[in-house]
Order: structure tokens, then sequence, then C-alpha cells
């Protein structure tokens, strides 16, 4: 594996590991270890598969981006569902990222003796991790290797000291409920999008699908492996019982397992991954939202180009995390829907009319027209739950 697939596997798990991950073990606390872990396992699967199926898409037809293949293979109507599902996620991932990037730095500013307000902060940490998408997907990259490896320093060495006090009974706990096994898809589904990141790692890495296989195989099983662990240790140390009574607050989940072990630095170390976690998150989906963007606008690929691009992707979610926290707070609830529109029922999609028509097939992705029609049941069953929950015909877990 070379030094620019290696990054771009970085680049992939770094996207997919947000800070959300700490928060896990609470999110599916009712559902219990072995429902979780099929899930995870099931999930990782389906985002791996359709993420193939996207470049399957775009080898197959010269087109990289998804509103172009939808434009190619759908038509115009298939162009505009999948252009509003790019912006609604990526703006509201990014406006989220960027409200709470900016209340861990100016947090940690604040202990340093350098305090700053919730608004210069969120300029402070749009400049600076914004700045860096628009000087170049190589320095994206570069960072994102630095960030990422230290973040899973920290993840080893603090599943070092849970994974020996895991209880093997508390691993077995079952649903609390019924219908949480579907209320599940959607908040574990989340956990594994990547997807919008993907032009922008083929623009990068070429068209060698051996390459491109490795790393969004590699990529996104990489969190697969660190969420199952992160879920045996917390869910095997706590129970599943404690869990709840945590109230869904990570600071309660992180101050009762540092009372139980024995490192004065376990808060911070997780506050540091946490940190590092958003931020490698943020690079990630905003570097997909600028190409985007790039290629939407016609924006040229100098200086000149560029920054108008980063304009136009910065400052709308920079102004809405602002001015609007809480009303993108709430989107964020429905981008599982946009999600699972994206990662997988588009790419179904794509890759079913590409597969009917007489082009010549330069790749194509494991698995016939079962393995589609699963995953566009699947696509079709995560929306729907996502629709139930809001509307409160499901419980939330």
């Amino acid at each position: 594996m070379n030094t620019k697939t290696l990054g771009c596997t970085l680049l992939i798990a770094g996207t997919t590991i947000g800070a959300g991950m700490l928060a896990l073990p609470l999110a599916s606390s009712s559902l219990g270890g072995p429902a979780t872990l099929l899930l995870m396992i099931g999930l990782w699967g389906l985002m791996a598969f359709t993420a193939m199926l996207q470049v399957e898409a775009s080898l197959n037809t010269g087109k990289w981006y998804l509103h172009q293949l939808a434009d190619h293979l759908l038509g115009p109507w298939g162009k505009r569902i999948a252009s509003l599902c790019i912006l609604m996620l990526f703006y509201s991932l990014a406006s989220a990222y960027i409200s709470g990037g900016s209340s861990l730095l100016a947090q940690a500013l604040a202990d340093a003796g350098l305090p700053l307000s919730q608004e210069q902060a969120a300029w402070a940490f749009t400049l600076l991790f914004g700045g860096m998408v628009c000087v170049g997907t190589k320095q994206v990259d570069y960072l994102n290797r630095l960030m990422f490896t230290v973040k899973l320093v920290i993840m080893v060495a603090v599943l070092g000291l849970l994974l020996p006090r895991a209880e093997g009974q508390h691993l077995l706990s079952m649903p609390l409920g019924q219908g949480l096994l579907l209320a599940g898809l959607p908040v574990i589904f989340t956990s594994f999008g990547f997807h919008g990141s993907i032009p922008s790692v083929m623009l990068y890495l070429g068209d060698c699908p051996k390459q491109l296989r490795r790393v969004f195989v590699w990529g996104s099983a990489l969190p697969l492996i660190l969420y199952v662990l992160w879920q045996v240790a917390i869910l095997g140390l706590l129970g599943q019982q404690s869990l709840i009574q945590t109230g869904g607050a990570l600071d309660s989940l992180l101050a009762n397992v540092g009372n139980l072990v024995s490192w004065p630095a376990f808060n911070q170390a997780m506050h540091l991954f946490a940190d590092l976690a958003l931020a490698t998150s943020f690079l990630g989906v905003t570097l997909g939202l600028f190409d985007f963007m790039a290629k939407v606008t016609r924006r040229k690929d100098n200086w000149q180009g560029r920054t108008q691009t980063g304009l136009i992707t910065f400052v709308p979610p920079l102004l809405f995390a602002l001015y609007f926290p809480q009303g993108f707070i709430m989107a964020l609830g429905y981008a599982a829907i946009a999600l699972a529109v994206l990662a997988v029922l588009l790419p179904v999609a794509l890759v079913w009319q590409s597969r009917k028509q007489a082009e010549a097939h330069h790749y194509r992705a494991p698995g016939g027209v079962l393995a589609l029609g699963l995953a566009g049941a699947m696509g079709v069953l995560i929306v729907g739950v996502q629709i139930s929950v809001s509307m409160g015909l499901l419980p939330a877990l």
C-alpha cells in the first residue's frame, strides 16, 4: 500500500470516526450487546458495498460526482434529488461541526488562559481547518494523517486499560423493548457515513479499482473495529443499566469510566480524542463539499477560484452555526434520510441503470441482482424507520 493509498484510507476512516463515537454506547445502550454488534457489522457491510457501487458507476461512465452520475444515468430528476441531498447533508454536518468545534476550541483556549467568545472561536475554527481544505487535498491528507495517528494512539491506550476490565455477562444484554432494533438502524447507520468523500478520493487517487477497493473497504473497516472494541470496553465495564442511568450524557459516561480506571489523565485523553475526531470529520465532510461546489459553480483550480469556492463552502454553515445553531442540530435528525439516499439508494439505482446500458464495464462491484435488491431494501427501510422515529411511531434510542 503506497503512501497516497494509506493517506486516503485514513481520510475515509477519519471522516467516519466522529466525536459521536464516544457516545455510541449510550445511544445503543437499550439495544444490548449482541444486537448492537449485529447492526454494526451489517451496516458496515452495506456501506462498503455501496461505496464500491459508486466506484463502479463512476469508472464505467467517467463521471466522478453523484449529481453528474444521476443526470447521466437517471435524468434531470435524479440530478435534482442528488444535489438536494448533498447540500442538505453536507451543510448541516458542516454547521454542526463548526458549532461543536468552536465550543471545544473556546474551552481549550480558556484553559490555556486565552479566552475567546463562542463567535470568535467559530471564526477561528473555520479559518483554521477551512483554510486547510482551500489549500488542497494533499495538505488535508497530511494533516489528517497526523491527527488520525494521535487519535489512534489515544484510543489504543484507553482500550488497553478498559478491555481487561470488561465483564462477559454485561456483553450479553438484550434489547429492552420491541422496535428498538429498528430504531437503532439510523443511529448506527450514520456512524458509517463517508460517501460524500468518495469523489474527492477518486480525484486524488486516480481510477485504479484495486486501490479504491482497498481504500473504501479498509477505510470503513477501521471504524468498525474501533466501534466494536469501544462498545465491548464500555458495555463490558459499566453494564446496560449503568449506561441507561447516565441519561445519555457523555460527560457522565466519561466520569463513571474515569472513576473505575487508574489513569488520572483519562478524561483529558478522551476530550482530546473527541477534539481530533471532530476535526478529522470536519475535514473529510467539507473536502467533499468543497470539491462538489467547485464542480457545480465551475470555479477554476487556482488561488482565486479556490478562495471563491471556499467562501461558498464555509460561509453558509458558519453563519448558520452562529445564528441558528438549534435549527441545524434539529436538521441532523434528518441527516440519516439524506445519507440513506446518497449512500445507498442512489448508488443502487445508478448501478442498476448502468448495467442495463451497453456501455463498456471497466469495473464491476461484487454481487448481482440479489445484492442490489437487498441493499435497496435496506436503504428504503432506513428512510422509513427514520421518518417513523421522527413522527413518534417508533421509540427513539
